[in-house]
């Protein structure tokens, strides 16, 4: 079995003038993310997983330096594509284990029961089947956003400008039209910028401006705390 491999990933916060600005400098260089739904990009929608003592929103405003998300990803408020997803975090690099899961066993894991898989801890759905029975992992907040992506293929660079992150209690409805969101009051634009082993110089260079402050924002922390859900420990 390989090595894997953990991705750089940086996150920055700007005004809304200072992140449009950017966005518009890339759109000359930067081939956009194949997902767009038009011109503004495509929404994003997930549906975040949690154990009994909340240790994922423990550890991520803690910062630990080795952490996992659990999530159910769709994309333009659709079910034709349901992706199960196990993000781990490691010394400010990532690694995302994901498969496509139906609708079917999107409402199991939804309801705390297990899915069928294949006994591999690569496998997004035993670690969420082993985290449901050991931990009690549950839905705890729908996080929503619309995204505007670039890529670049020389160090798999991957762009991203998230806007207007809201949140929703209601994660029995994950799924279907018309949810109400609440949104956040402030932190609801990020620039997020992943990539293998480099960063080109030419994309450093069209990414200075001078007044992006690198951040450590948890957009699953945030919507849990929009809420006044309390950080274990503290």
């Amino acid at each position: 079995m390989g090595t894997k491999l953990y991705r750089v990933e940086d996150k920055y916060w700007g005004t809304a003038l200072e992140l449009y600005q950017l966005q518009r400098r890339l759109d000359t260089v930067l081939r956009a993310d194949m997902n767009e739904n038009g011109r503004d990009g495509y929404s994003v929608v997930s549906l975040y997983f949690d154990d009994l003592a909340d240790s994922c929103l423990a550890e991520a405003a803690e910062g630990n330096n080795d952490r996992r998300k659990y999530r159910i990803r769709i994309y333009n408020h659709s079910l034709d594509v349901i992706k199960l997803e196990v993000k781990e975090n490691r010394n400010n690099r990532i690694f995302k284990k994901a498969k496509r899961i139906t609708a079917e066993e999107l409402e199991k894991l939804a309801d705390g029961r297990c899915i069928e898989d294949s006994s591999s801890a690569e496998d997004p759905a035993f670690l969420f089947n082993a985290a449901i029975r050991t931990r009690g992992l549950r839905p705890k907040v729908i996080v929503a956003y619309e995204r505007k992506a670039y890529t670049y293929a020389p160090g798999n660079v991957r762009i991203t400008f998230d806007r207007n992150v809201r949140a929703s209690r209601r994660t029995d409805e994950f799924g279907r039209q018309g949810i109400a969101y609440d949104f956040l009051e402030d932190g609801d634009s990020v620039l997020e910028i992943k990539y293998d082993e480099f960063l080109p110089g030419f994309i450093l260079q069209l990414m200075e401006t001078g007044r992006l402050r690198q951040t450590a924002y948890s957009k699953y922390r945030l919507c849990r705390e929009r809420y006044g859900a309390a950080v274990p420990g503290k």
